[in-house]
């Protein structure tokens, strides 16, 4: 009994090899793709989170629960967010609701993320 050698042809060494590279390549850009959607969507739970807080500190110093100015409170907890307001208003028959827009910078590509809240008292209902 003779044992016969099977000869591959030359043109196939080594393409195991870059298949392999190819699959762990794919792989790795899957795996940036999901961390960088967990990093967008964290970095909004945090803008939105900042703006409410923002939102609230502003309102209970324009019912005059706080000492402060509406807007400048505002700020001062976002900063303490590391976000910054872009927009304050104080609205309604009573100037008693605030408006807060704020933006987080994000790390990497991802620019800033935002946050909009309003707090007050509930609107009046309609008849």
């Amino acid at each position: 009994m003779s044992i016969r050698h099977c000869s591959f042809p030359q043109r196939e060494a080594g393409a195991g090899t870059v298949l392999l590279v190819g699959l762990v390549s794919v792989a790795l850009a899957l795996i940036l793709v999901v961390l960088l959607l967990v990093q967008a969507a964290t970095g909004a739970q945090r803008a939105a989170t900042a703006a409410d807080l923002a939102a609230l500190a502003a309102a209970d110093a324009a019912r005059g629960l706080v000492q402060g100015q509406p807007c400048q409170l505002a700020g001062e907890v976002a900063a303490r967010h590391e976000a910054t307001v872009t927009r304050c208003a104080i609205t309604g028959a009573s100037q008693d609701v605030a408006e807060v827009d704020v933006s987080l910078p994000l790390p990497g590509l991802l620019g800033a993320a935002t946050g909009r809240a309003r707090a007050g008292p509930p609107p009046e209902p309609t008849p």
